[in-house]
């Protein structure tokens, strides 16, 4: 559920579900948003499932299962993975060091089966891990002038300028925590975290104190995330070797052995996955599906991950899953039976004032 849905509803919200999680779709004309974040800086309330992790052997015990090292300074995290045996994503989770807690940040569907596996596993350390989804309000701030944003309504700190660190202050008469984030929409960006009660309060600081903020719902950040080139959990990130996606962000080749991390040492040690993610601009107005089949001439070379109208540049753009060996950027794609013309384009298919630290990166 939302944590102000009452708010939402009196701002004119459409809601649809997330991983299981209500959210808001948008407020209406959500391409007007769109620009409107682009172009100033936008509201949403994050759907995120919320795992705490306490006891004196919470950094050693999280840092073996995952892909990424785990800060040890109060006030700093990190973007990490969860990896099945053959190196698949199982969950990807921000971990924030929160003095004597890690605040795990999952998709909302993730939070409960993560916190049980884990519990189950917890023999002799001293680790206490539950599911605090309900206790917290999440909030993100996205656009050229998120910064200013932040600045114009948090009392007690400046404003966070290293990815995945955070500071505490107040907004209003509210206790919250900023952190700088990853720019998944490709312009700057922060989350500010809020007690759950606090949620109304913290909300209206955001929208309408200090320098107004545009509410936008999740139709709007996934195409702002589309166009920025950010692979999401549902659409490409599940399943999929980190290595194909090109996330380096996420992995720490340097640290020791958690589970998956042999087959993504061979595929990094190797040079080359099998596959990548690249960007594609469509001819026309037909939009294709997940899973679409895209072709290099009479050859099946890859599929569709997920695809949308662009309204900055008011044309169908797609990330597409290919071999890895492809060189041909003039593909075509299957859409309702028929073959539809696509470039292959490079990421970001729009600049913002940042960019996204999932965009691919390979060797």
């Amino acid at each position: 559920m939302s944590v102000i849905e009452s708010i939402h509803t009196d701002h004119g919200a459409t809601f649809g579900e997330r991983d299981g999680r209500t959210i808001v779709e948008h407020f209406g004309r959500p391409e007007r948003t769109h620009r409107a974040v682009r172009n100033v800086v936008g509201l949403l309330e994050m759907a995120y499932g919320v795992v705490v992790v306490e006891g004196a052997d919470r950094l050693e015990y999280v840092d073996n299962v995952v892909s990424n090292r785990v800060p040890d300074e109060d006030g700093q995290g990190c973007y990490a993975l969860v990896l099945d045996p053959q190196g698949g994503i199982d969950v990807d989770l921000y971990i924030y060091n929160a003095g004597e807690r890690l605040l795990l940040f999952t998709p909302p569907a993730e939070a409960q089966p993560l916190a049980e596996e884990w519990a189950e596993k917890v023999f002799i350390q001293d680790v206490e891990i539950r599911v605090a989804t309900d206790d917290y309000a999440i909030f993100g701030i996205h656009g050229p002038k998120a910064t200013e944003k932040i600045a114009s309504v948090l009392n007690g700190a400046a404003s966070p300028d290293k990815r995945y660190s955070f500071v505490r202050g107040t907004m209003g008469d509210e206790g919250v925590s900023v952190i700088r984030t990853d720019a998944l929409t490709g312009e700057e960006s922060y989350e500010v975290i809020c007690a759950a009660d606090d949620a109304e309060g913290v909300y209206d600081t955001l929208l309408n104190h200090g320098l107004n903020a545009a509410p936008f719902g999740y139709r709007t950040f996934e195409s702002l995330a589309l166009e920025a080139g950010s692979p999401l959990f549902e659409t490409e990130l599940e399943g999929t070797l980190p290595n194909v996606l090109g996330l380096r962000t996420a992995l720490d080749f340097e640290k020791g052995c958690y589970v998956g991390q042999e087959v993504v040492s061979r595929v990094e040690n190797r040079g080359q996955p099998s596959r990548k993610l690249v960007g594609l601009t469509l001819d026309g107005e037909s939009v294709p599906e997940a899973g679409g089949a895209v072709f290099d001439g009479d050859a099946a070379v890859g599929e569709i991950t997920r695809a949308g109208e662009s309204p900055l540049l008011e044309s169908v753009i797609a990330l597409a899953l290919v071999d890895y060996t492809l060189e041909s950027e003039t593909l075509t794609v299957r859409v309702g039976g028929e073959e539809v013309s696509a470039t292959v384009t490079a990421l970001p298919f729009v600049e913002g004032s940042d960019q996204s630290a999932r965009l691919p990166a390979y060797q």
